[in-house]
């Protein structure tokens, strides 16, 4: 069992950066791939980042491609996102994941745990 709590969140001027983390507990972190997605009002959750389990390999979509850097920490059992350059689209609720199975980290069915989620809001 992994538990998963995002912080960082907020409110920021569109131009403005945030740096996300998730904390999980367990001592098997390093063995999760990690990922972050996000969900904005109406719309379905989206992916916006990934991380393979030795940190070796990142993901993106190419709507946040030199925006967002995804990393982590395994001694600190953290992953962190740093979301730069945002604009009022990127206002959502973002969550991280942590999973084991095979599969695109692009897609849900990768994570079998996931946090609750924290708020970015980005004013214009």
């Amino acid at each position: 069992q992994v538990q998963l709590v995002e912080s960082g969140g907020g409110l920021v001027q569109a131009g403005g950066s945030l740096r996300l983390s998730c904390a999980a507990s367990g001592r098997t972190f390093s063995s999760y791939a990690m990922g972050w997605f996000r969900q904005a009002p109406g719309k379905e959750r989206e992916f916006v980042a990934g991380i393979s389990a030795s940190g070796g390999n990142t993901y993106y979509p190419d709507s946040v491609k030199g925006r967002f850097t995804i990393s982590r920490d395994n001694a600190k059992n953290t992953v962190y996102l740093q979301v730069n350059s945002l604009k009022p689209e990127d206002t959502a609720v973002y969550y991280c994941a942590a999973g084991r199975r095979s599969g695109s980290y692009y897609y849900e069915p990768k994570y079998d745990y996931w946090g609750q989620g924290t708020q970015v809001t980005v004013s214009s």
